[in-house]
């Protein structure tokens, strides 16, 4: 385990930690601990607050992102700590997303969100559009569509997951939209 200031992130994908987090210059303070996990139900990664810090004022808060140790693909079973670096950038820039947004969170709202999460597809989708579009707008738009690539493309994933992925997340697409428009903005 390595540990970086307030980021406590296994060795395993402490490079790719390092890169995600260097786009979220807010979060340098932020106490954020990586974490392996088993298994995920329908995730591969996971943001949320550690527990007792919902009751804490928003500058007090920890969060963890917890990471499937393996991801079944097809008949074969992948370790995640053996994905290419891009793409577990761009899985772990996503995710840092959701921090983001909890991060301008009161607790009772963040309540409401995660059981808003656990019971409505339209607040997923919500939720995970908002996470992709935090990471454009912090420069991930290179890791994000690469992330894509691979679950929508390469990684022979089931058409059940892939058309979820679809459904829930921006597509590559919208991701240049918003690329686009904040280059707009950024040039005036």
């Amino acid at each position: 385990m390595v540990a970086f200031a307030q980021h406590k992130i296994p060795n395993e994908i402490a490079s790719e930690a390092k890169i995600a987090l260097s786009h979220y210059p807010e979060l340098a303070r932020t106490p954020i601990e990586f974490k392996f996990k088993k298994h995920i139900k329908k995730s591969t990664m996971q943001a949320q607050p550690k527990f007792l810090s919902v009751f804490k004022s928003k500058k007090n808060r920890a969060y963890k992102i917890l990471i499937s140790e393996k991801i079944k693909i097809v008949d074969s079973v992948y370790y995640t700590k053996d994905m290419p670096s891009e793409i577990m950038i761009g899985w772990l820039g996503h995710e840092l997303g959701h921090v983001i947004d909890f991060e301008q969170r009161s607790g009772l709202n963040l309540i409401g969100f995660g059981i808003s999460y656990l019971t409505s597809k339209k607040y997923i989708r919500g939720a995970e559009r908002r996470a992709d579009s935090y990471a454009v707008a912090h420069g991930m738009e290179t890791y994000i569509l690469a992330t894509k690539e691979f679950i929508l493309e390469k990684a022979g994933l089931s058409q059940k997951y892939v058309d979820r992925i679809k459904n829930l997340y921006l597509s590559p697409e919208e991701i240049m939209l918003l690329v686009e428009e904040r280059d707009m903005v950024t040039e005036d």
